[in-house]
């Protein structure tokens, strides 16, 4: 008799539903299944099979939004009007994969330019990498696996995921959904499993040609270190976003935007803004102007359309960003707000000036906590922001294009947001850490690539 998992609802911990768990002999069946899809090359789908599979897909959700939202909402405790967004950008994720298959193509390779490669023609076609594993995170429990699924779908690889354990009930739904837009079970399997060697299991198999995975730095890094040989991957991790606030940063037009990236879905975002560095002269109007704000914040059932800011995705986690903070104000930072709400939720809370070996500078919070720094030289707050091990987005608030272009040009970060919070993001554009925060990109289109590989075709004529 197979093992059972109990979802849980993130904000209470009341039981949403007992699904099936997956064993080793289960896995190996949805391992074979792919691979022997892939190896049937007269099978595969054609582009407008698959385009036309997204295409019913971004349909099917879209009449079924509400339902989404609110499974979204039940089991990552995402607040509802935010997990509406979520859905949203789902739909669009489906359709910008449908669209990129339009100009998803090879390229010519100039011939002729010696004289042996004279009477030559070539070019490359795109092929499918092979199988994927998809390893999910909890945080977008949907528009997760549409980013990691679609593009697989896209260019014809079957792919097998595995959602978060505290979230498995939006990707097996949205499963269902490809199933019934005409989407064969081999190029879509769903993973099921709370057994880590079962997932190392998955990951490492010499059938899996490409393994995307959204999670821990530990984990991720630790998986790619046991691929096997060949196996291609993207990772994304996460960080400690810095932004700078410049000195000439119109306070009364910044304070919004940094509240949405620091305290979105509880500060439970890879790229969260965490470390805010605020030149001394706007320091203290700053300090207090963010603490109206995030006093204000509405914090409690994310079903309830009135929750700005939900629970964290279980009380251990919760239990982790208390004793974070605490450790940080026994150091000497100041805190604003924060403490315990429930044993899920958390008060919004602000760390002024905790110390640069704290937990809360050093690590990832993922929680609804930021600090703030002063600083009197800006190069000297890009060093600091600079320090850490992992880089990812960055910000930088300012109304003089000096300071904003001189730290848009000198922080380490993949992406630089000018006047906007480091959270940002749109599903078309890339999406990469650098360092310990990824390995390859993201990004609708960006995914398609690493799910492909080129092959080059040289025809030889005469005349």
């Amino acid at each position: 008799m197979s093992q059972t998992l109990q979802v849980l609802q993130a904000f209470d911990r009341t039981v949403i539903s007992e699904i099936p768990m997956d064993d080793a002999q289960t896995l190996e069946a949805k391992l074979a299944s792919a691979a022997r899809t892939m190896r049937d090359r007269g099978a595969w789908l054609k582009p407008h099979q698959r385009s036309g599979i997204l295409w019913r897909t971004a349909s099917l959700l879209e009449a079924r939004q509400a339902h989404f939202a609110q499974l979204i909402s039940r089991e990552g405790g995402k607040p509802l009007s935010d997990a509406a967004v979520e859905v949203i950008r789902a739909i669009d994720g489906l359709r910008n994969a449908a669209e990129e298959l339009r100009v998803f193509a090879g390229r010519e390779i100039p011939m002729g330019l010696t004289p042996a490669s004279e009477g030559r023609w070539a070019f490359t076609t795109k092929e499918p990498i092979g199988v994927v594993a998809a390893i999910s995170a909890f945080n977008h429990p949907l528009n997760l696996i549409v980013h990691q699924v679609a593009p697989a779908i896209a260019v014809g690889c079957p792919v097998i995921v595995k959602p978060a354990m505290a979230t498995p009930l939006s990707c097996l739904d949205f499963v269902a959904l490809l199933r019934e837009a005409g989407l064969d079970e081999p190029w879509c399997q769903t993973f099921i499993t709370d057994d880590n060697a079962l997932a190392e299991r998955l990951a490492t198999d010499p059938r899996v040609a490409f393994l995307s995975f959204i999670g821990s730095a530990r984990v991720g890094w630790y998986l790619r270190s046991k691929l096997a040989p060949g196996t291609r991957c993207a990772l994304e991790h996460g960080g400690a976003a810095p932004v700078i606030v410049d000195r000439s940063a119109p306070l009364d037009r910044i304070i919004e935007p940094i509240v949405k990236g620091g305290y979105y879905h509880a500060g439970q975002v890879c790229v969260s803004t965490q470390r805010i560095f605020v030149h001394a002269d706007v320091m203290d109007e700053f300090v207090e102007r963010l603490a109206a704000r995030v006093r204000s914040l509405r914090v409690g059932d994310p079903l309830l359309q009135e929750t700005e800011v939900g629970p964290l995705i279980t009380p251990h986690e919760a239990n982790r960003v208390m004793s974070w903070t605490d450790e940080a104000v026994s150091a000497g930072a100041v805190i604003i707000g924060g403490g315990r709400q429930s044993a899920t939720t958390l008060m919004p809370a602000i760390l002024v000036e905790p110390a640069v070996d704290s937990k809360v500078s050093q690590l990832e919070i993922f929680g609804p906590v930021t600090c703030v720094y002063g600083f009197q030289e800006l190069d000297k707050a890009i060093d600091i922001a600079n320090s850490l091990p992992f880089a990812f987005q960055a910000s930088v608030f300012s109304a003089d294009i000096g300071p904003a272009m001189r730290a848009a040009r000198r922080l380490d970060a993949s992406t630089v947001l000018v006047n906007d919070h480091t959270a940002f993001r749109t599903d078309w554009m890339p999406f990469a850490g650098r360092r310990q925060s990824g390995y390859g990109v993201g990004g609708i289109p960006y995914s398609m690539e690493e799910m492909s590989q080129e092959k080059m075709l040289v025809l030889r004529y005469d005349g």
